[in-house]
């Protein structure tokens, strides 16, 4: 019997021991689990059957009671505190088509290059969804917004201050900042935006320079949604107005030049017969035309048009050119003055047909005469450049001077 009590109080011993582990905390029972396990498998049990049972449920527990105080191996997904975010709000296209025009007509001269890039984006979402003559119209009051954007008023010498900064700077990029503070504060705003929402200047003549639209807008903003008569009419006529084709009333480009539009123009009216913009394309090609072969009143290519010498040399070799080639109409054209040069005076009045009216009026005056006679029988439309009711020398297409 004292030898049983001697293994029971051995027994309990081990087993207060591991009671004695569950008054651990949590984190340190965690960290000797394995030690416990080892430690249990090393007891040597009693043989006693009821000590025994004791002891296996002892451990049982103290291996689950070690479990469930173990954190989870796997993260827990903390919920975010943070409100979910509302979508930004799609626009509504159909809202932004009908404001479109009172967006358009309330951009004057206060508001800001930004302001008038965003009238274009919008302009440029509602084009798909509008018909031609809507179109058009929206192409007409785009002008008239420009208008009001680029609009200044200034004093006498705020004007004689703009033209000198302006043409100054031209040939001096690095002129002086007090010349600068000169300026009307929106001639100060729009030169340092100058570039942005398609704002330039223009050069005109040699003592007056403008802001201007450029002929570019209308070719990036509108054409890529027209039809393709309208399409190509617009880019073409956007490069070619790109630089101003007159300074002081002359023209600005070479003969060649002047001969590449004229030919591109009726090849356009050739391809496109039903443009909308066709009176517009007949204009610029007898507009170029009449500068191959005529010239300007302060430019003419000739004086007497009586014979090769007297007409200019570069104009020559293009018009002699084209004589030899079979460009339609206006290889023709250059046929027939190739053919006026050889003529005498006499001839020119057997063969071609003036009014005895104009004959009578310009017999004692033989340039105008042969000037007269020229244009008959070239079948030519001179245009006074000076004073044309149509301006299509300075935006993508052509409107009322």
């Amino acid at each position: 019997m004292t030898q049983f009590l001697a293994k029971s109080n051995v027994s309990l011993s081990q087993n207060y021991k591991i009671f004695h582990l569950f008054s651990l905390d949590s984190a340190t029972m965690a960290s000797n689990k394995t030690e416990l396990l080892l430690n249990a498998g090393r007891m040597k049990f009693p043989r006693n059957i009821l000590h025994f049972l004791i002891s296996g449920i002892l451990v049982i527990l103290s291996c689950m009671v070690v479990i469930a105080c173990q954190k989870p191996t796997t993260d827990i997904v903390k919920e975010s505190k943070e409100a979910p975010q509302k979508e930004n709000p799609i626009p509504d296209l159909t809202q932004i088509c009908q404001n479109l025009k009172n967006e358009m007509l309330a951009i004057n001269a206060k508001r800001t290059t930004l302001a008038i890039e965003q009238v274009n984006q919008d302009i440029r979402m509602c084009l798909p969804l509008m018909k031609p003559a809507e179109q058009m119209e929206l192409m007409h009051q785009s002008k008239r917004m420009y208008q009001q954007f680029l609009q200044i008023e200034r004093t006498s010498e705020q004007q004689q201050a703009f033209e000198n900064y302006a043409l100054d700077q031209a040939v001096y990029p690095t002129i002086q900042q007090s010349k600068f503070e000169q300026l009307n504060l929106r001639d100060q705003y729009l030169l340092r935006h100058k570039g942005q929402a398609y704002i330039e200047l223009s050069e005109q003549t040699d003592d007056k320079i403008v802001y201007r639209r450029s002929p570019q807008y209308l070719a990036k903003v509108f054409a890529p949604y027209l039809t393709a008569p309208e399409q190509v009419f617009i880019e073409n006529l956007a490069e070619q107005n790109t630089q101003p084709l007159f300074k002081n009333h002359k023209p600005d480009i070479d003969a060649e030049e002047i001969a590449k539009r004229a030919k591109f123009w009726q090849e356009y009216l050739q391809t496109y017969p039903t443009s909308p913009f066709l009176h517009d394309a007949q204009f610029l090609k007898n507009a170029y035309s009449s500068l191959l072969f005529l010239g300007t009143e302060e430019a003419p290519i000739s004086i007497t048009f009586e014979n090769q010498t007297d007409i200019d040399a570069a104009s020559w070799l293009v018009i002699e050119r084209l004589a030899k080639s079979n460009d339609g109409e206006l290889s023709a054209q250059a046929k027939k003055f190739v053919h006026f040069l050889a003529m005498s005076k006499e001839q020119r009045q057997q063969k071609i047909q003036i009014s005895e009216k104009e004959r009578t009026k310009l017999e004692n005056i033989p340039q105008l005469l042969a000037l007269s006679q020229l244009n008959q029988y070239l079948n030519l439309s001179p245009i006074d450049f000076k004073h044309v009711k149509k301006d299509c020398f300075s935006d993508a297409i052509c409107s009322n001077s």
